[in-house]
């Protein structure tokens, strides 16, 4: 089938990640279920991030009412990827020529522009999404390149990726972009300068006659301050407290003026969407990894009420997940099942705890149960003597009330999480699930529920690599919305 036939209008992804944004436009339909948009060039350098890519793609292949039940096979670990890959070669074979494992700035710019070329052929309606990596930008990220590298983290050559965004667009003039990146940007300096009217300036591409070739829009308002192109993810229905800049930018000969996103009345919260999901134990990482130990830890606990301890010794047993897991119950929020749920699934996967030494666990455990009680998650200074960490900076933290005062954060059931962030692939600290009965970090799966991915989108790789994918992405449900408005800027062309 030839993308004349498909009738859809192209799109590269640049510095794709595993796809939320590529996912979302992907979900964007006409009023008779046909796509709108093909994903037709992801571009990304993370190896295993390209190996979600090309098995999303190969999902994509197929038509939605017509998923080979090996790929739910594969889901459910009873056939191997290579095996589901060898029984569908030709869509194989597709999915693999939209992905380019690159690192941009490194590659020939011939030879990208030359397949970006082959992707759009003549096409002058296409579009451009994406983002450079976002840690030079980032407040957290500016601290560590700072402490590691001992020099300007101005210096740091992520600052400037941004230019080979800005590059493709001056050589192939989509008809829209999209741009994304962290709120960090917005306070990022260059040789002393603040950086984003820089990128504003540079984003609206001038032609010989020094005119704007690209007109620049916020999402979220019709002003166009730096402060009006930060997107707060909760206002638009994701479960989670992430705000990123997004920039949507027309080129200049398209006369259309965009709408903006609509806010929800009603938030989104991390029990409305992880709470059908079996309860879990962490695992043990330095005693015997078994239930019994496990629960022993819990029940020596002094500061539990008696009533939590009752039922903690009254249940029998309590797994750390697998690949793959049923689903307790279908007893998530009604306006998403659609969206998180797939009719060929009765389950999850990679729904695994991770495992946590014992002090964190009791850490975790009172953190819950203080959270549950007050309704806000614990600070340093609010943990039993005998649990605080035995770092020389807890105490500095503590009577400074610096930001790392909250370093053992509980997601509170009845509010949207904390921003899911791709440290989450180095501890658990920070992302401490609500239920004290599971004394524990969030799963993958509860991760990239918070991130709004389907449950039949599957993360390739090992643990720390899925948390890694999935903190570094777009939530999808929030990237339909945004291809929902750029589509209608297509519609007026």
């Amino acid at each position: 089938m030839t993308k004349k036939q498909l009738g859809k209008i192209p799109v590269i992804d640049l510095f794709a990640g595993p796809g939320g944004l590529g996912e979302g436009f992907s979900a964007v339909t006409k009023n008779n279920g046909q796509q709108v948009f093909d994903i037709a060039l992801s571009v990304e350098n993370n190896p295993m991030a390209c190996q979600t890519l090309l098995l999303r793609k190969f999902f994509r292949c197929f038509s939605k009412d017509k998923i080979p039940q090996e790929y739910y096979d594969y889901i459910k670990g009873k056939i191997t990827k290579e095996s589901l890959y060898a029984l569908y070669p030709n869509e194989y074979n597709r999915a693999q020529k939209e992905i380019l494992q690159v690192t941009l700035g490194n590659t020939s710019n011939e030879e990208l522009d030359a397949i970006i070329k082959s992707k759009i052929s003549d096409n002058k309606n296409w579009l451009l999404i994406g983002g450079p990596p976002c840690q030079a930008y980032s407040l957290v990220g500016r601290s560590v390149i700072k402490k590691i590298k001992k020099d300007n983290f101005e210096k740091d050559p992520r600052h400037l990726l941004y230019r080979e965004y800005l590059r493709i667009i001056s050589v192939h003039k989509p008809a829209v972009f999209v741009m994304e990146n962290v709120v960090g940007i917005l306070s990022s300096k260059l040789n002393g300068e603040l950086i984003f009217p820089k990128i504003l300036n540079d984003l609206s591409i001038k032609d010989k006659k020094n005119k704007a070739t690209y007109k620049l829009y916020s999402f979220v308002s019709k002003n166009n301050e730096p402060k009006d192109f930060v997107v707060e993810a909760e206002q638009y229905g994701i479960p989670q407290k992430r705000h990123r800049v997004l920039i949507l930018g027309i080129r200049s000969d398209i006369n259309v003026e965009p709408s903006v996103l609509e806010k929800r009345s009603k938030k989104i919260t991390v029990g409305d969407v992880i709470s059908d999901l079996p309860k879990l134990r962490s695992g043990l990482s330095k005693d015997t990894d078994n239930y019994k130990t496990w629960k022993q830890i819990l029940l020596r606990q002094s500061f539990a009420p008696n009533e939590l301890l009752d039922d903690i010794k009254n249940t029998q047993k309590q797994e750390i997940g697998s690949a793959y897991i049923k689903r307790d119950s279908d007893d998530i929020i009604a306006e998403l099942k659609s969206w998180y749920y797939d009719s060929n699934l009765d389950g999850v996967s990679d729904h695994v705890s991770r495992k946590h030494i014992a002090a964190d666990i009791m850490r975790y455990f009172f953190a819950s149960i203080f959270a549950q009680k007050n309704k806000i998650s614990p600070r340093l200074k609010d943990f039993p003597k005998n649990l605080l960490p035995k770092h020389k900076n807890v105490q500095n933290a503590i009577l400074s009330n610096s930001v790392f005062n909250d370093r053992f954060k509980v997601q509170l059931k009845d509010e949207p999480s904390s921003t899911i962030i791709s440290h989450i692939s180095k501890d658990g600290h920070y992302f401490i699930h609500y239920d004290p009965t599971q004394a524990r970090s969030l799963t993958p799966r509860e991760a990239a529920r918070l991130q709004t991915f389907p449950d039949n989108f599957k993360f390739e790789g090992n643990k720390t690599e899925q948390y890694h994918q999935i903190g570094n992405a777009v939530p999808p449900l929030l990237a339909k919305q945004l291809g929902e408005i750029v589509w209608d800027i297509f519609k007026k062309i």
